[in-house]
């Protein structure tokens, strides 16, 4: 009999060196897998990552010691994703990232056997996760996916953005999409979040999540729900999207739109608080929830 888990996050760890605009400089683990994985196991969920790097530069059991409701499944590459991330401003709202090196793509012959309500696919850049993965996913639980993954290239050491091709054809398989503002735009050519979402509902995706800077919004083909962010500072910017997702999907697995929605957007002011990943409880969130929601 296999372990159920809430969620199987597939994606790759990065090597991250992020320089803030006052010259500080920090060597970190970082990626989506990361970020997400704190996130939902920190408030209880059971979750499997399926990280990818090179193994032998870097221990990914020991990267992921702080969140013992992660049990992971290290994937080896030749290359690990390595970056540089440099912040130009106090909010960090912009930064410039050089990438030295990505990971080898991951295959679907490389997914354990892993029984799992939802596969979040939470790659970095495009190629990481092939277009085949995603129906290869939905044959066998809920897909969720963060579209940076399909929409970040590096080109020449730097990342730009790009629409995905074969979202039309793709989007039908996902039961759980996210998007920054940014993204959003990218993908439908609005800059109107909520006419966005509405865009791709129509392609096919049956929730879609949108962060902002100043709230969430969702959208599930009837209502558009938002939700504030509280945050006081934002020290601990660097995976609000992650954080946000990962704890929207696992909570949706029992709670409503607008419940699963407050406890995301809660998790990601509280976790922006401080940097890393969130390494609170439950019962820090649910304080921080009372507080000021």
């Amino acid at each position: 009999m296999s372990q159920q888990f809430d969620s199987l996050i597939i994606g790759e760890v990065a090597q991250d060196t992020n320089v803030d605009y006052d010259g500080t400089t920090i060597q970190a683990v970082g990626g989506a897998v990361y970020y997400s994985g704190f996130a939902a196991a920190n408030i209880g969920h059971k979750i499997a990552v399926l990280p990818k790097a090179d193994t032998t530069q870097i221990d990914m059991t020991a990267a992921f010691a702080g969140a013992p409701n992660v049990t992971v499944f290290p994937v080896h590459s030749k290359t690990s994703f390595v970056t540089k991330n440099v912040y130009h401003t106090p909010d960090r709202e912009r930064r410039t990232s050089t990438v030295d090196s990505v990971i080898e793509p991951y295959k679907t012959s490389e997914v354990p056997d892993i029984d799992a309500k939802i596969w979040h696919l939470a790659g970095l850049v495009g190629g990481d996760i092939t277009d085949e993965m995603i129906p290869f996913a939905a044959q066998r639980a809920m897909v969720a996916i963060d579209v940076q993954t399909m929409l970040r290239c590096v080109e020449n050491g730097g990342m730009v953005y790009h629409d995905w091709a074969a979202k039309k054809e793709m989007l039908p398989y996902i039961r759980f999409l996210k998007t920054d503002a940014a993204e959003a735009e990218i993908l439908t050519g609005t800059s109107d979040r909520a006419a966005a979402a509405k865009m791709m509902y129509d392609w096919g995706t049956k929730e879609i999540l949108i962060t902002h800077n100043s709230e969430v919004l969702v959208y599930d083909g009837k209502e558009i729900y938002t939700c504030p962010i509280k945050a006081r500072n934002l020290s601990g910017r660097t995976g609000r999207g992650d954080t946000t997702f990962a704890c929207y999907i696992n909570e949706r697995l029992t709670q409503d739109i607008p419940t699963a929605l407050k406890t995301a957007t809660a998790l990601v002011s509280l976790k922006m608080e401080t940097p890393g990943p969130y390494m609170g409880t439950r019962a820090d969130l649910d304080a921080y929830i009372k507080a000021f929601y």
